[in-house]
């Protein structure tokens, strides 16, 4: 099953309150599935969001939003802000509760481009399109100088990865597409090969976070 398709249909019953799961697989099998949480992502703040959101104060991209729970507490909260994912099941309920999205790839045009005080990588979105250095990378030029991206990683010790993954639901298991994960260990040095440094490092409620510029 196309992956996009498989995740908005999971995004759906998530939304509608229907108990879900969702495993991010290895095709080859020489990784551990891990398991992800789109009731969480569905909802209107988890634990971890609030000292992530405090430190947006000024036009916030968010990249790969989903649902929008970002975007919508930063426009609650005055905050410019405007999410972009490429499955259209996560903008439309994104839209659906308030949060200014648009449907786009990050590799490709995106508004505001070079104008955003902050770039959001949140729910393990450094790992879109299998390359955190080309990601990175890209993210540097939607930013308007002096800006920064926001990141969240994995714990320490866990081990960064590349290569192929495929989401796997309670039915079936869809087509493999590129990703990539980051442990905050290896973050560092990330950074520098992309021309970015770590300027600040966090966690809350056993989620990792760091501030790149």
């Amino acid at each position: 099953m196309n992956a996009l398709a498989q995740y908005g249909a999971v995004l759906r019953q998530a939304a509608a309150g229907h108990p879900t799961r969702l495993d991010l697989v290895d095709p080859a099998a020489t990784r551990p599935a891990r398991r992800l949480a789109p009731q969480r992502w569905c909802a209107d703040r988890t634990p971890g969001d609030a000292s992530l959101l405090a430190r947006c104060t000024g036009p916030t991209l968010d990249v790969g939003c989903g649902p929008g729970r970002l975007v919508a507490a930063l426009t609650t909260s005055g905050v410019p802000a405007l999410g972009v994912d490429i499955c259209a099941e996560a903008v439309r309920q994104a839209r659906l509760r308030g949060a200014p999205a648009q449907r786009a790839c990050v590799f490709g045009p995106v508004a505001g481009e070079g104008r955003w005080r902050h770039v959001l990588l949140a729910d393990g979105n450094i790992g879109i399109g299998g390359d955190p250095h080309r990601l990175l990378r890209r993210c540097r030029q939607l930013l308007a100088p002096g800006g920064d991206i926001l990141v969240e990683v994995d714990p320490p010790g866990s081990g960064s990865w590349r290569g192929l993954a495929a989401l796997r639901d309670e039915d079936r298991t869809g087509h493999p597409f590129p990703w990539a994960a980051v442990a905050a260990d290896d973050l560092a040095t990330l950074a520098r090969d992309s021309a970015l440094s770590t300027v600040d490092t966090w966690t809350e409620a056993r989620r990792c976070f760091a501030r790149l510029a």
